[in-house]
């Protein structure tokens, strides 16, 4: 990437840095976006005390703010083209805060899920905004490190969150953590009066079908996958809300929301042939490289998203260890993420994106293997702890590359629906990876423990016939010696049941990192057919059919590489 830029007369100045102001905004209003979730997550011991209610609500919470999010960001993306990204901003950011208040205040699980619920809704315009000030105030290098520093916030409102949220829940109280995110949105509102005025562009017609469509498909796929594991993937189990002749209702969901996804599609290209303004602009995915950096990209946080649901599983159900524990021990995998998301600009100058893609995805691949081969008992082995490693540096690059890449190869007047591809992609393929992992290895679990249990003979038919094999899950050896104290087990066949429920769950999980490994070698293929370019600056001209070289108003433009 060149640090000159063209101007008319073909002659070249040295490029101006421009105010890392606006990148601080970015930074601090994604923790504020991130921070609020993990923090949710973190107390969820706290809330539940409090409120008197079961963990699922907890989580049924979360569910809701992460669905509201991905069925309207497309919807926020237009929001703001039409009324102005600066302005739909700071709404959005003071209604996310008055959405933590209320959940500092939360006097029931209600008021917890309606607030959670407006504050996805409302990130579902904040993020798309974020793209938006960085397409509009940064460009060549500078464009491509705010783009790495945008991926590592969300790691870093992990780490944040671990330390600050785990500390406050154990000390102080859960509510507080949820008062300091108000504090971070009163400061990101002052500061975003700093940034530059994107202008509004009134004539931008909102396409509601569209909106409709890419909602309802969402929501439908997201319900879906989350209710794989509970509700069954074929046949209906007893906590299925409803049946289809005996058919889980989870696959039914899926293929109404992979149908509705279709008819999306189908609308979109009729609305652009003849020429009508649509929700999402298909030129973002005009063409192979950018379909296969969404491939690339869905594969990662696919991959990223069910190894970061297997490991908190291995610490605390095969560790036995605490919430606060886990959040301590994961801190090297978030840090490797975050300096990897960080740093990863400096490599746009030497190699293209798919040599960087394709190493970062052997990197990924094995830091699962060197998981899977070396987790046992004691996590502080060093072995672990550079899997973990290794795993969080190819995951951190890869997420800030294809962002940063599919980015650079759109008109920047395109970066709102960026931005919004980018969240509606992180959040279908996070749901997508927790259900299957999930699915995966409880059913390579249940596997395990019915044939170890068929081949001992410690296990008397007459035992294994009082203990529910038809819904083993995973759970602490203190959990099943509390069931098998019920039953007619002697300690010896209690030892037993214990000694074959640890090497299952061992196993299981092991199958399940190489099962990631694996897909994410597979994704090298996606990432091969990422484009050869060095990612730069955003190409503004490229709407009208010229080269992202071609010098429209003075910026650098990617360079080709063959």
């Amino acid at each position: 990437m060149s640090s000159e830029t063209v101007v008319p007369g073909g002659a070249t100045r040295p490029a101006v840095a421009a105010s890392w102001l606006p990148l601080v905004v970015v930074v601090l209003t994604q923790i504020q976006a991130s921070f609020a979730v993990n923090a949710l997550t973190v107390s969820m011991q706290g809330i539940t005390t409090d409120l008197n209610t079961p963990a699922t609500s907890v989580g049924t919470a979360i569910t809701a703010g992460t669905f509201a999010m991905a069925a309207f960001i497309l919807l926020g993306a237009k929001l703001g083209a039409k009324f102005g990204s600066r302005r739909v901003f700071q709404i959005a950011v003071v209604i996310h805060g008055l959405a933590m208040a209320a959940v500092a205040v939360s006097v029931s699980p209600t008021m917890l899920f309606i607030a959670q619920a407006a504050s996805g809704a409302v990130i579902a315009l904040i993020a798309p905004a974020l793209v938006v000030f960085i397409a509009a105030n940064y460009s060549g290098e500078q464009q491509a490190r705010s783009i790495g520093f945008l991926a590592a916030a969300i790691p870093a409102a992990g780490v944040l969150a671990l330390l600050i949220a785990g500390t406050f829940a154990s000390t102080i109280g859960w509510r507080y953590s949820f008062a300091l995110i108000v504090a971070l949105a009163a400061v990101n509102l002052l500061l975003s009066f700093r940034l530059k005025v994107v202008p509004p562009q009134p004539a931008v017609v909102i396409d509601w079908v569209g909106a409709v469509l890419a909602a309802g498909s969402i929501i439908l796929l997201s319900f879906g996958f989350s209710g794989l594991n509970s509700w069954g993937v074929v046949l209906a189990t007893p906590s299925a809300p409803f049946t289809v002749l005996g058919v889980s209702p989870a696959p039914v969901l899926i293929l109404l929301g992979a149908i509705g996804g279709q008819a999306f599609f189908v609308w979109l290209r009729r609305r652009k042939a003849a020429h009508l303004p649509q929700i999402f602009d298909l030129e973002v995915l005009k063409s192979g490289s950018e379909k296969a950096t969404t491939f690339a990209m869905a594969a990662m946080l696919f991959v990223g998203t069910a190894a970061n649901f297997l490991i908190p599983l291995y610490i605390q159900i095969v560790q036995g260890r605490s919430s606060f524990q886990t959040s301590i021990s994961i801190i090297p995998y978030t840090l490797s993420i975050f300096i990897a998301s960080s740093v990863v600009a400096t490599l746009y100058k030497r190699y293209p994106p798919h040599q960087i893609a394709r190493v970062g995805f052997v990197v990924v691949a094995l830091g699962l293997v060197i998981l899977a081969f070396t987790i046992r008992n004691e996590w502080e082995q060093f072995a672990v702890v550079i899997g973990l490693i290794i795993l969080g540096l190819g995951q951190g690059a890869i997420v800030a590359l294809v962002f940063n890449t599919l980015l650079s190869a759109a008109p920047k007047r395109l970066a709102g629906d960026v931005g919004a591809w980018r969240g509606l992609v992180h959040n279908i393929s996070g749901s997508v990876g927790i259900a299957v992992a999930s699915v995966f290895a409880v059913g390579i679990l249940s596997a395990i423990v019915a044939s170890s249990v068929a081949s001992s003979q410690a296990l008397p038919p007459e035992l294994v016939a009082q203990v529910p094999l038809d819904s083993v899950n995973f759970v602490t050896n203190d959990h099943l010696e509390s069931v098998l104290s019920q039953t007619s087990a002697t300690p010896e066949q209690i030892a037993e049941a214990v000694a074959i429920n640890e090497d299952a769950r061992l196993r299981a999980l092991q199958i399940s990192l190489l099962g990631l490994a694996g897909i994410a070698l597979l994704a090298i293929i996606p990432a091969g057919r990422m484009p050869d370019y060095i990612p730069g600056d955003i190409p503004a001209a490229l709407s009208s059919g010229k080269e992202p070289d071609d010098d429209e108003d003075g910026l650098e433009r990617p360079a080709s590489r063959s």
